[in-house]
């Protein structure tokens, strides 16, 4: 077996390796004849969100089980037909099963960084939220730019983008938007993204063409489902009506019907402006909810907690992630130091190395501290 070809069947056994430690593989047929005999029961569906959960639950374990057989079966399904090919010097049989090999660490590869998306909420539907910071007008463009980025980046997806609410910057761009972005696995994706985001590039708007640091946030919270309970009191929030101010054009709205929701006890704040006034406090009501909900997910997550009580301005030493357009181009996270010189591909949404990235740290940090903790 070539070199290369037994440097790519190790990748995939890798994989494999982290697949089968997701799903505790060992435990998992034993498992799935607990979920089978309890679907069996008839007074199930008389609990029908306790059976649904029950179904899902399930579903997502025979979905485990059958792509960790399926890639292994495959994987030495081909690596049998290599070396029958080699005994009968067959060198097209050997080619086609390399390449099947290479098709396969693919598969692998994208399979293993769906098996870190297990966090409770991750496989929830998700808002996103960018305010310009330091900067000016320079910054309402970059929060313009950054929300271009991630709705190209949902559309790749497949994922449902929404516009929530929008206030435009006074020369160009935004000073801030907010999304609902809909999809399985959506706020597991987006939830690396929030954090303070830098721009280095030669100004359009600065006719000495000098070059301009600019910085925005980026805020992602899961929606919160049917299934997730979060009270709200009345008397703990107050709710404001007011002119919308959007992009302009025959969409602005003439009346007082975007909603601005404050929680008083926490000092959250949540708007909508794009439907009727009934729509967005809907609308708001759901997203104060999501940002309380992040709330207790990040009490129980030290790493997230730390970093949401550091985010800070958007400003100088805050920021998650760098991308530099001048003098040379290149996009840096500062928390993984993945990189990439193809700047035009981010900025049209290519994310998911930055993420994958950020998901694995998560989980190797997750880790270490399970284990400190048996320790």
């Amino acid at each position: 077996m070539r070199a290369e070809t037994q440097n790519t069947v190790a990748e995939i056994e890798k994989s494999l390796e982290l697949l089968a430690q997701r799903m505790d593989y060992e435990t998992a047929p034993h498992r799935l004849e607990e979920f089978n005999a309890r679907v069996e029961d008839p007074n199930l569906w008389d609990s029908p969100d306790n059976a649904q959960k029950l179904m899902r639950e399930r579903q997502l374990l025979v979905d485990a089980i059958e792509t960790y057989e399926s890639i292994k079966t495959d994987l030495n399904d081909n690596i049998e037909l290599i070396e029958l090919g080699e005994m009968e010097e067959d060198e097209e049989v050997v080619t086609d099963a390399e390449e099947a090999i290479r098709k396969l660490q693919a598969k692998a590869a994208k399979k293993e960084l769906e098996a870190l998306l297990d966090g409770e909420a991750d496989g929830n539907d998700t808002f996103l939220e960018i305010n310009s910071g330091a900067g000016g007008t320079e910054s309402c463009d970059w929060a313009s730019m950054l929300a271009r980025m991630y709705v190209r980046w949902a559309e790749k997806k497949g994922y449902t983008v929404e516009l929530q609410s929008e206030t435009a910057g006074e020369e160009a761009g935004i000073k801030s938007a907010a999304y609902k972005i809909s999809g399985h696995n959506a706020y597991g994706w987006l939830k690396s993204e929030s954090g303070v985001h830098r721009l280095v590039r030669i100004s359009p708007f600065d006719s000495a063409a000098k070059r301009h640091t600019s910085f925005s946030s980026v805020w992602v919270y899961p929606v919160v489902d049917d299934n997730i309970e979060i009270e709200v009191n009345p008397s703990e929030i107050r709710i404001d009506t007011y002119r919308s101010s959007g992009a302009g054009g025959q969409h602005v709205n003439t009346t007082d019907s975007a909603v601005r929701i404050t929680h008083i006890p926490t000092g959250i704040v949540v708007t909508s402006s794009v439907k009727s006034q009934h729509q967005n406090r809907d609308i708001a009501m759901k997203a104060l909810k999501s940002r309380l909900y992040q709330q207790e997910l990040d009490r129980r997550n030290a790493d997230i907690n730390a970093a949401h009580e550091a985010k800070g301005d958007a400003g100088w030493g805050n920021q998650i992630r760098s991308y530099v357009l001048q003098p040379y181009q290149m996009v840096k996270d500062l928390r993984t130091n993945f990189e990439t010189s193809d700047t035009k591909g981010v900025l049209d949404g290519d994310l998911d190395g930055f993420m994958a990235a950020t998901l694995a740290l998560n989980v190797a940090g997750k880790s270490r501290s399970e284990a400190q903790g048996e320790g």
